[in-house]
């Protein structure tokens, strides 16, 4: 047994009321408040549902659940218990939420009410649905809740498996990734307490769901670490619907992604705060802000957006910008507690400036893929996690991201970054969105094709001339070689449900 915590739901819960902070709000959502004192009451009645219903140690149980002060309960409940809650992703289609409960081997579902209709005949893999009403109302979940009184804290292993999560799948099923009790705190120790700077008197927002590795540490593990309160959101995190609850709860810090942070952007009524005269900072992952982002969203808001990258794989932000260290269209520097390295196809470190793909050593990487003996081979090597996304250093010691390792194009015998084009696509006033990738030519050359989503005040009546000045703007921002040969419009770009481009759907 490595040095820890042990079982994480000790230091994230029971601490807190043994140090007096019982009474302070941990979650708040539209319909219930939730203390410290109370989710470690309702965490251990639900431990104790789960032995009730004969759900012994290390099984498997599914959440498909909004983000309600439920989800919690549900959550800590089952690491208290020794079992391994699987969160996943409420929006993915029924047939893949399926094959996760069949993956899995998950023994229940546990599955908010609005979400149950469309996974009936998913939810037939499992031997136990219980059903959880947003607003508290009785039903299953709190008879789950009654039905077995309080169950003493299960001892595990800091190297023991918690919960699971699943990748995204944006290139085919969706893997199992396992992490384990420690990895929670680590993540807290390292970009939350050394980046973030979370503090108790803090309240976090984060538009990102807790389905997901950035959601899961946003909304959860980083201000559960200090004693914060989190104000939780079930519906889906629109500009109107985002700016609607910072000017109710007036969060100290935001969490979003660069799609999100460009939407509000172009909201009538963004300005100072977005809404909270309390905001202290933002952050931003899922995918690499566009520099022009950072910087209007820092003119019209009034604060930085710390934009950073993580994964799955390694639970959450392992390279960031951070306070008084911010290079807009970079993504900073290694996160205290994290190494890394830019590597060519043979392993070996590349120079300064060329391209290479990232690896991540660090205290928070998964255990493995479930399941996948090759690809967690291919992924975790020792003590190094292979992100497959392609990253330079420059020599002031800032990684800069090119894209994910198998959309780099080679145009005219130079490495060309769809990102980089992107970003400079969306520097132009007409452009949302942009995704860019190789098309090949009459000759069997490739070159650049991007997809473009218009900004609502941009103009339609010529598109052929608008064409023709985005190729000269990209030209003029990033050389001639790289503007895109072929530009079209699209009312929206294909993406998964946790908002990345699907680019291989654009390739098809």
């Amino acid at each position: 047994m490595s040095d820890g915590p042990g079982n994480a739901y000790d230091y994230f819960v029971d601490r807190h009321v043994r140090e007096g902070r019982g009474g302070h709000v941990a979650f708040v959502d539209p319909w219930r408040c939730l203390s410290y004192a109370e989710l470690a009451a309702a965490s251990a009645r639900f431990a104790a549902g789960l032995r009730a219903a004969g759900i012994e140690r290390e099984r498997r149980i599914a959440l498909v659940m909004l983000d309600t002060v439920d989800f919690p309960i549900a959550f800590w409940g089952a690491l208290r218990a020794g079992v391994v809650p699987v969160p996943i992703n409420t929006l993915l289609p029924a047939d893949i939420t399926g094959y996760i409960l069949g993956d899995s081997r998950a023994a229940a579902l546990f599955v908010s009410a609005p979400l149950l209709p469309a996974l009936r005949p998913a939810a037939r893999r499992v031997g136990r649905v219980v059903v959880s009403n947003p607003d508290g109302s009785p039903g299953a979940f709190t008879q789950f809740l009654a039905g077995g009184g309080s169950q003493p804290l299960e001892e595990c292993s800091p190297d023991e498996t918690a919960f699971w999560l699943y990748s995204s799948g944006s290139t085919g099923m969706p893997k199992g990734v396992r992490h384990v009790h420690s990895s929670l705190k680590a993540t807290a120790d390292t970009y939350a307490a050394q980046v973030l700077g979370i503090m108790q008197d803090d309240v976090m927002f984060s538009a990102a769901k807790l389905f997901f590795a950035y959601g899961l540490g946003n909304s959860m593990t980083f201000p559960m670490a200090v004693g914060a309160c989190t104000v939780l959101f079930p519906d889906r995190p629109t500009p109107d619907a985002v700016l609607a609850m910072m000017r109710q709860h007036r969060p100290t810090i935001f969490a979003g992604v660069p799609t999100l942070y460009a939407a509000m952007l172009a909201h009538s009524e963004i300005g100072k705060g977005a809404g909270s005269d309390r905001l202290r900072r933002c952050i931003s992952a899922g995918e690499p802000l566009p520099e022009h982002i950072g910087h209007r969203w820092r003119d019209r808001v009034g604060s930085d957006i710390l934009d950073g990258i993580g994964s799955t794989e390694m639970l959450h932000i392992f390279l960031s910008n951070r306070p008084n260290d911010i290079r807009y269209g970079t993504t900073g520097k290694a996160v205290p507690g994290y190494a890394l390295r830019i590597v060519d196809d043979f392993g070996r470190d590349v120079s300064t400036g060329e391209p290479g793909e990232l690896v991540v050593q660090g205290p928070s990487a998964a255990d493995g893929y479930w399941n996948q003996r090759q690809k967690s081979r291919g992924t975790f090597r020792g003590e190094w996690t292979h992100t497959g996304d392609t990253y330079t250093r420059d020599a002031d010691g800032y990684y800069r991201y090119c894209g994910r390792s198998d959309d780099m194009l080679k145009v005219g015998g130079i490495w060309v970054s769809p990102f980089e084009v992107e970003e400079a696509l969306i520097g132009h006033p007409a452009v949302l969105e942009a995704a860019v990738v190789g098309r090949t030519d009459g000759d069997g050359l490739v070159k650049p094709h991007a997809f473009i989503v218009l900004q609502e005040i941009a103009p339609r009546d010529d598109l052929a001339a608008l064409t023709a000045t985005l190729q000269s703007h990209v030209k003029d921002r990033i050389g001639v070689w790289k503007y895109p040969r072929w530009i079209e419009f699209c009312d929206s770009l294909p993406k998964t449900a946790t908002g990345k481009i699907q680019r291989y759907k654009l390739r098809s």
